[in-house]
């Protein structure tokens, strides 16, 4: 359905099963959230909060919280916006289909921003911060966040809509040192549209006006997170995906979307920071307390009926999972595009997204067919890590197809081909001193760690061990020992402490296992905090080895050593201990665990779900 609001699609919702009204009033501070997870890790509807304490709006979640249900809301103009991207990506298509796609040039038309005349749209008025449901998620939250905004700023040298971008930058609405109602945080990073216009202003000495526009049609909220084509604006998807067009206006010289429940207007002035977070974020730790810009309040506008839409991040899965698999389904092969010789490329979900990567390319350079060892894929492999988000991983698992079809998706298996091809005396390729993820606190300072490709092609070079090999059965009691999938073995190790101890007990380990002899079957051991936590479940193990470990101080080899600048060993040592100056993990709070059963019990509005 073509949904006017978002009050249209709850309501259609509703009528096709895919939500639930909670009819209790429930508390904002931590068990809305707790609530949110337990119910989409069910696998549940979506959930419409007509009570929330301390706010006279309702607010919803879960919206997104399945492919299936995704697809449900945009139905209608899934296909269209579909092909509309896929010519983005190719324009030969058209000549190549030509029917096929007669339709989408009049589809993009209709999808162009369309301006009202007049100020503020019927049924808006002025409220404050405070009057909004204050969601906090976690229990060391710096405060409550927007966690679904849709962060709009124009060029300050071009300025106008065609000239904007619209991004999902998460926005602390109080707490730390934000005056209520005034202020309120804005977290990016300055390589982000929204940090190029706030440059360009600067540049010019004057602050940069922002508009944060909250609910709407469901496309809208989606359009904020689209990585598009070239040439394709936010709000010219927003219209496509809706099948309408995005209506806005202006008011006091600030953007408008006529079609959004919530909009705060605000001015971000040159070097003007305040300290933001901690946030519960995607890698399942607490991003913690750094300066970022803070925008002082001009407005806050709220439509009659308004509906707050919220969402809740932490250790995937997580709703931002079904939102990966929908921007997947809907762009296609743009990466393919984007970056010649890449067959697909998957952001690994369970490991936060962005640690790591698993890529199949293509390998037909000359010396391939002679050498059997990895050549084009190297190249393939800087292109991948140059590439926007892309570039924020920290480990690179990268192969060619040969003869079989390979799954990229079926991790476990994928591990197991590149593990028994790959030559650890020359597949390994490190880039140190570099940037990772803003969110990520396992490297040497913020935004700061490293990488390392790991390469593999030709025929299988070793079977895989499937059980705990005997040579290890024979270390200490202490390291318990388990297997986490064939080829990959779990240590128990001490508490880490520092870098320093840290050499001394892997050089002790590496020479307890050198001691036993070759052990081809077995190329990567993972050294952790407990290996029955790491090898209970793939999960685990993706969650814990990726996001607490920076390749360049953390990886460690078995003979390793030199060979002409490049270091090589026999096996792989990861060292995915926690370290002291890692974020903390994310840990609900028990006490709010226990009172949203209320919902769950008989007579609750969740009485039909059954918690875990």
């Amino acid at each position: 359905m073509n949904y006017r609001n978002l009050e249209e699609c709850i309501i259609d919702l509703e009528k096709n099963g895919h939500l639930v009204r909670i009819t209790e009033e429930v508390d904002p501070h931590l068990e809305m959230a707790a609530i949110h997870m337990k119910v989409y890790e069910a696998g549940g509807p979506a959930l419409l909060f007509e009570k929330v304490k301390g706010s006279s709006y309702r607010a919803v979640s879960n919206l997104f919280g399945t492919l299936e249900r995704s697809k449900f809301i945009f139905r209608d103009t899934w296909k269209s916006t579909q092909n509309v991207i896929a010519l983005r990506n190719d324009p030969m298509k058209t000549l190549r289909q030509p029917f096929k796609y007669v339709g989408t040039g009049l589809s993009a038309r209709k999808a162009l921003p369309l301006k009202k005349r007049g100020s503020l749209p019927a049924g808006f008025r002025e409220i404050q911060i405070s009057d909004l449901p204050l969601v906090k998620h976690w229990p060391e939250d710096g405060g409550a966040f927007v966690t679904l905004p849709q962060v709009y700023s124009e060029d300050p040298g071009k300025p106008g809509i065609m000239n904007s971008n619209l991004g999902m930058y998460r926005v602390q609405l109080n707490g730390n040192e934000y005056e209520l109602n005034k202020e309120v945080g804005i977290h990016y990073q300055i390589h982000r549209g929204i940090g190029v216009h706030q440059a360009a202003a600067n540049k010019l000495g004057q602050p940069l006006k922002v508009s944060c526009f909250i609910g709407g049609p469901p496309a809208h909220t989606l359009s904020a997170i689209m990585p598009l084509p070239e040439g394709m604006s936010e709000l010219t998807f927003a219209g496509l995906l809706s099948g309408r067009h995005f209506s806005y206006s202006y008011v006091d010289g600030f953007c408008i979307s006529n079609d959004a429940d919530f909009v705060i207007t605000g001015e971000i002035y040159p070097g003007e920071t305040k300290p933001e977070g901690p946030f519960g974020d995607h890698l399942g730790y607490y991003s913690l307390t750094h300066p970022f810009p803070v925008m002082r309040v001009h407005k806050v506008y709220a439509k009659e009926r308004a509906i707050f839409p919220f969402t809740v991040v932490g250790r995937p899965p997580q709703e931002d999972t079904a939102f990966g698999a929908l921007i997947h389904e809907l762009t296609g092969g743009a990466v393919k595009q984007e970056i010649p010789g890449v067959k697909e490329v998957h952001a690994v979900d369970a490991a936060g997204v962005h640690p790591l990567l698993l890529a199949i390319g293509s390998e037909r350079y000359t010396p391939y067919q002679q050498l059997k060892q990895p050549a084009e894929i190297l190249t393939i492999a800087s292109r991948i890590l140059g590439t926007g988000q892309l570039s924020l991983a920290k480990f690179l698992f990268i192969t060619a197809e040969e003869g079989q079809p390979l799954d990229i998706h079926d991790i476990a298996a994928f591990f197991g081909y590149i593990l028994e091809r790959i030559n650890l005396r020359r597949d390994l390729h490190f880039h140190t001193h570099t940037t990772i993820d803003t969110l990520d606190y396992s490297g040497t300072g913020l935004n700061s760690g490293s990488k390392v490709i790991l390469a593999a092609v030709g025929e299988k070079k070793r079977e895989l061990c499937r059980e705990v090999p005997h040579s290890l059965l024979r270390l200490p009691e202490e390291y318990q020992v388990k297997l986490v999938m064939p080829g990959i073995v779990a240590l128990q190790g001490p508490k880490f402490s520092s870098y320093a101890e840290a050499q001394q007990e892997l050089a002790a380990l590496k020479a307890l296992i050198e001691e036993q002899g070759p052990l081809d079957s077995c190329p990567m051991l993972i050294l952790c905090d407990d290996s029955e936590f790491i090898s209970a479940h793939l999960d685990n193990f993706l969650w814990a080895t990726f996001t607490r470990s920076n390749p360049s101080h953390d990886i460690y080899g078995v003979n390793s050593g030199y060979e002409n600048k490049h270091w090589a060993c026999d096996n792989v040592i990861i060292d995915a201990r926690s370290k002291p100056h890692q974020a903390p993990p994310l840990i609900p709070d028990p006490a709010v665990e226990q009172n949203i059963k209320r919902l769950f019990t008989e007579g609750g509005s969740l009485s039909r779900m059954r918690l875990s």
